[in-house]
């Protein structure tokens, strides 16, 4: 798990600054870039559904790809060509996308009770991830030093020494081998009946429309940290995920004592002050600023996508369960961050400047947008008491 997502994070954060600095992109082609995320999303559920699922053990699956990823990730990094280099950025986050639920499926195949221990094993993905950043940032200075092409051969390392690793994890045998399996179970289209559900369908509906301004942040956050002159921006950013880890932890408090609906409201409204920080913000006295709207990070993911994820297992129940949750994964990391991604590049090219961007009018857009979806949340989700296992 910590390989995993060590491999994520050296070097989807600092994409964006690599292609501006390094094949001179315009903010849409970084938008393009990033899009690969969602059409991996998209495709995830076919490559689990129709084939790791039916025809190969998990951990032999997770191998293949992951030595697979460590080659593309080489000539993503060799490439100096756009041209070149997206389209084997795409078939790697193709491939990429589903190696999350194979990790996933190996780690619950071997826990006796998940609900208490799956927590103590996904943890040390977060922990990969901020290590990964935390060596761009703090040790090797690749930013600093405009090495950012080094975090793809990072990458195509430690792709590799999981891949080899994989074939040692215990067996996970296909667990459909021989089922019938039809593009209904794979879509996980029969949990569309919660969307009868009029609380539903709106945090349904909201789920998707806060991805939007989500987008932003992925794509553009290093660059727009980096372009204003913030030492060790890659570094900096992990402090989002450390607050994630402590977030998670008092998520439990949060539901208990002011409810779901509340909860979601909190982690809605810190997108919008997120945003609303990075338009004021700057690398001097306002650094204060960025600095509360990276940590605000761990509000943001945990109480409106973690909290979300109980709500949607809770309305699912046993036997649409996965459909359920992997319905709610197609709808915002693939179709919501789709649109974030196509629309945030197109908005940071129509404010670029000679000297780099006017980031103020940029980062209004998206906070604008998540107070409006916050308002309609608001008015249209009736609050419900949902009882949840952490």
């Amino acid at each position: 798990m910590f390989l995993e997502f060590f491999v994520w994070g050296s070097w989807f954060v600092t994409m964006g600054t690599y292609l501006g600095r390094s094949l001179n992109t315009d903010a849409a082609a970084v938008g393009t870039a990033y899009m690969t995320q969602s059409w991996g999303a998209i495709v995830a559920p076919f490559i689990v559904g129709l084939i790791a699922d039916r025809f190969f053990a998990a951990q032999r699956m997770l191998g293949v790809i992951h030595i697979a990823g460590a080659v593309l990730m080489y000539f993503i990094g060799s490439t100096q060509e756009f041209a070149v280099f997206y389209p084997l950025l795409l078939v790697y986050m193709v491939l990429y996308m589903p190696t999350l639920a194979l990790a996933n499926s190996v780690a619950f195949n071997q826990l006796s009770d998940p609900s208490k221990q799956f927590a103590r094993i996904r943890i040390w993905g977060t922990i990969g991830w901020i290590v990964a950043g935390m060596l761009i940032g703090y040790v090797f200075h690749w930013e600093a030093e405009n090495l950012l092409g080094y975090t793809f051969m990072l990458a195509s390392g430690s792709s590799l020494a999981l891949g080899l690793f994989s074939f040692t994890l215990p067996d996970t045998p296909p667990k459909s081998k021989g089922d019938r399996i039809t593009l209904s179970d794979v879509l996980g289209l029969e949990a569309l009946s919660l969307l009868k559900s009029r609380n539903y369908l709106i945090f349904f509906l909201s789920s998707v429309l806060i991805c939007i301004p989500l987008a932003f942040y992925y794509s553009f956050a290093n660059p727009f940290l980096n372009e204003i002159g913030m030492d060790n921006a890659a570094g900096n950013m992990t402090f989002g995920q450390i607050s994630e880890v402590i977030f998670l932890l008092l998520l439990p408090v949060f539901l208990n004592r002011f409810g779901l609906k509340w909860t979601l409201i909190v982690g809605m409204l810190a997108w919008g002050v997120r945003y609303t920080l990075f338009a004021y913000g700057n690398a001097d006295e306002g650094a204060w600023m960025l600095f509360a709207g990276i940590v605000l990070h761990g509000i943001c993911y945990d109480f409106f996508f973690v909290s979300g994820q109980i709500y949607t297992d809770v309305k699912a129940g046993p036997r649409i369960r996965s459909a359920a949750q992997g319905l709610i994964t197609l709808a915002t990391y693939g179709v919501g961050m789709l649109i974030g991604y196509q629309v945030c590049g197109s908005i940071v090219d129509a404010f670029a400047t000679a000297d780099g961007h006017a980031w103020r009018e940029i980062w209004l857009y998206p906070a604008g947008f998540s107070y409006v979806v916050l308002l309609v949340f608001i008015l249209f989700f009736r609050n419900e008491k949902v009882s949840y296992k952490l």
